[in-house]
């Protein structure tokens, strides 16, 4: 059989797992976590030039397989992920994901890459933008409830970003907490393990509850919260699954990132489809007020949302030009003659 060397046209940028990790130690993971954020926050301020749809989901009793696309009318973005939570108990992930960029004029994707690694990062450097906005000023403590594999990077990045000290840890699994406070141990947050919910939450001005059971669950009771807090609620993200109690949501003021998307999804499913939501690209704006009391209960209701998948790609594309973060992937057909993609296969053969 003829090799046919690819053409330039033919090869994409693909970032493997691999190559993930070494740009992450590349630039220094607070750097990353700092970068995703300018990022996600450039491109909410340019929210209304965005294609939105809530994401397109297959459910099964086992978890969800998810599609999220986007685009600002230049670059086309779409990521895969799934959600299994029974994926622990045999030693796979919770969420797996990949995602691609594509160049709107031509349709030629421009970047392939995993996005497991990714998604871990950009969630939790959004949470992190969000807190730094919404949070009361000289927040440093922050109750980590669920200790899975998001919970290093939340809290890093509520460090990195929010400026936090001091994280107070709970999970239903001691083995969980122990494990995050041991990867913690090196990095300068003060790392406190508690036994309960409600020891976690004691004196923290910031609540990230980020739990995995598809259920509706009530990770915060009514009676837990009190007045003057920030709260992370990013474990709620598909029908049927939830942490906060409605108590909570109705003394709150509630921040989003697409309506028509989290009232499906995420803890405000529990509300009345009318109830009163801010969209947190309003706030980053400057067109709505975030924080406007000490004593404001503000709910950022986060299931996440294609366009912070849009501006990690976009994040990756650029820094991982001119680097060895990536393998040239022949991935497109690109016959001498466009129309002849027939006589492309015939020259292949020996």
């Amino acid at each position: 059989m003829t090799q046919l060397a690819p053409s330039d046209k033919a090869l994409v940028p693909f970032v493997s797992v691999d190559h993930m990790m070494q740009l992450i130690h590349h630039v220094g993971l607070p750097d990353m976590l700092r970068g995703l954020a300018a990022y996600i926050e450039a491109d909410f301020k340019r929210w209304e030039l965005f294609d939105k749809t809530p994401r397109v989901a297959s459910h099964s009793a086992e978890g969800v397989i998810e599609l999220m696309p986007t685009s600002d009318g230049e670059i086309y973005g779409f990521k895969y992920v799934n959600g299994h939570p029974k994926n622990t108990a045999d030693g796979l992930q919770t969420v797996t994901a990949f995602g691609l960029l594509a160049d709107v004029d031509t349709g030629y994707p421009v970047l392939l890459t995993e996005m497991t690694m990714l998604t871990a990062l950009r969630t939790a450097a959004t949470s992190a933008l969000v807190a730094k906005t919404l949070a009361p000023k000289g927040a440093i403590t922050m109750a980590m409830i669920g200790n899975g594999a998001q919970s290093e990077f939340q809290s890093l990045a509520m460090m990195a970003i929010a400026g936090i000290t001091h994280v107070r840890l709970y999970d239903i699994d001691p083995a969980a907490t122990a494990k995050c406070a041991r990867n913690l141990a090196a990095t300068g947050l003060q790392v406190t393990q508690c036994r309960t919910a409600e020891e976690a939450i004691e004196g923290a001005q910031i609540l990230t509850t980020c739990t995995a059971d598809k259920a509706y669950a009530t990770i915060l009771t009514d009676n837990m919260v009190g007045a003057g807090v920030h709260i992370n609620a990013i474990g709620g993200d598909c029908p049927g699954k939830t942490e906060i109690a409605p108590g909570i949501l109705q003394r709150g003021d509630i921040f989003v990132e697409y309506p028509p998307q989290t009232r499906i999804e995420g803890d405000i499913q529990q509300l009345d489809a009318d109830h009163p939501v801010t969209e947190i690209w309003q706030v980053l704006t400057g067109q709505v007020q975030g924080r406007t009391s000490e004593k404001q209960i503000t709910v950022f209701d986060s299931v996440g949302f294609a366009i912070e998948d849009f501006s990690a790609l976009r994040f990756v594309r650029d820094r991982v030009a001119d680097t060895a973060f990536f393998h040239p992937l022949d991935l497109l057909a690109d016959p001498d003659d466009p129309r002849d993609l027939f006589g492309m296969l015939m020259r292949s053969e020996g």
